[in-house]
């Protein structure tokens, strides 16, 4: 049986903090939240680094402040996985090495940049997180991909070129787009992660729209299984201009958790480590069903 890690995308999501549900008081420094949310859980996915490439400062402070056996899930810079990027958190070196023409947009897509620059926001985000995986407390880099990105050849290829870009990390991939799932695509999207040993994300989500993913739970890789539960709150899957913490509002009952136990112990039995990680970031919500799921799994 694998090691099964249970914890939640963030320990500085805002609703989370404004709730006052799950910090103590007096809990205000992001290193205060950090030593205590890594005393009640052994895993977290850090989501900011998809905002903005990290800095290796930061991940040597995130080192430092968590116990020896703690592991971070980091989420890919959102160049590195096709989605836009705001010009102005862009770093210095990046942002002066762009056309005129981008330098000027509020935003920039990677496929709009030129191939050295997206090789250099690649090798930044590589170098930034090293001090994680020196300590070995590195997890896998999380490449989510968005609903523009389908199952075609030349995007199979594009997967593979940034397990290359990233060939020091374990890698996982989550897909946001249901063509990757379709007949006659599944048994290709499998195989292609199997024969590269790229961990899987499966997933918990509303079902009914494009962008839905089914919750199968095929292990790609011996070293890794995950699982992100980002909420069912259809109402708000795909409805536009709102955020995140209203998309991901909602709270897994318990049966609803208990669907997934026997899910998450086959998977153990096919992977060294299975990764269970809570995106319904509302409020409390993430953590609660955190803790109930550690202890559903016996892990308390």
């Amino acid at each position: 049986m694998g090691r099964i890690l249970v914890g939640t995308a963030s320990w500085t999501e805002q609703s989370l903090i404004k709730s006052g549900e799950f910090y103590p008081p007096g809990t205000v420094t992001p290193e205060e939240m950090l030593r205590y949310y890594a005393s009640q859980f052994p895993l977290v996915e850090v989501d900011s680094t998809y905002y903005a490439l990290p800095s290796e400062r930061n991940a040597r402070l995130w080192v430092e402040r968590t116990p020896k056996d703690f592991v971070f899930d980091v989420k890919a810079f959102s160049l590195m996985t096709t989605h836009a990027a705001e010009v102005k958190r862009l770093p210095a070196e990046i942002r002066e090495s762009l056309p005129a023409d981008l330098r000027n947009k509020e935003r920039v897509y990677s496929r709009e940049l030129p191939p050295e620059i997206l090789d250099l926001v690649f090798e930044m985000f590589r170098s930034a997180i090293k001090p994680l995986q020196e300590a070995g407390k590195l997890g896998a880099v999380f490449l989510q991909f968005p609903k523009w990105f389908p199952c075609t050849a030349a995007n199979r290829q594009y997967i593979l070129q940034c397990k290359d870009r990233l060939s020091d990390y374990k890698i996982a991939v989550e897909f946001r787009q249901n063509t990757w799932f379709r007949p006659g695509n599944l048994e290709q999207t499998i195989d292609l992660l199997k024969e590269n040993d790229i961990a899987y994300v499966a997933v918990d989500e509303p079902q009914g729209f494009a962008s839905s993913v089914p919750p199968i739970t095929p292990v790609t890789s011996k070293a890794l299984a995950v699982i992100r539960l980002h909420g069912r709150n259809a109402a708000a899957w795909e409805k536009p201009e709102i955020t995140a913490t209203e998309r991901f509002d909602y709270l897994y009952t318990e049966q609803e958790l208990i669907e997934w136990v026997p899910r998450v112990h086959q998977m153990s039995r096919d992977a060294e480590q299975v990764h269970v990680i809570f995106n319904n970031h509302h409020g409390s919500n993430a953590v609660r069903n955190a803790a109930q799921m550690k202890q559903l799994l016996g892990l308390d």
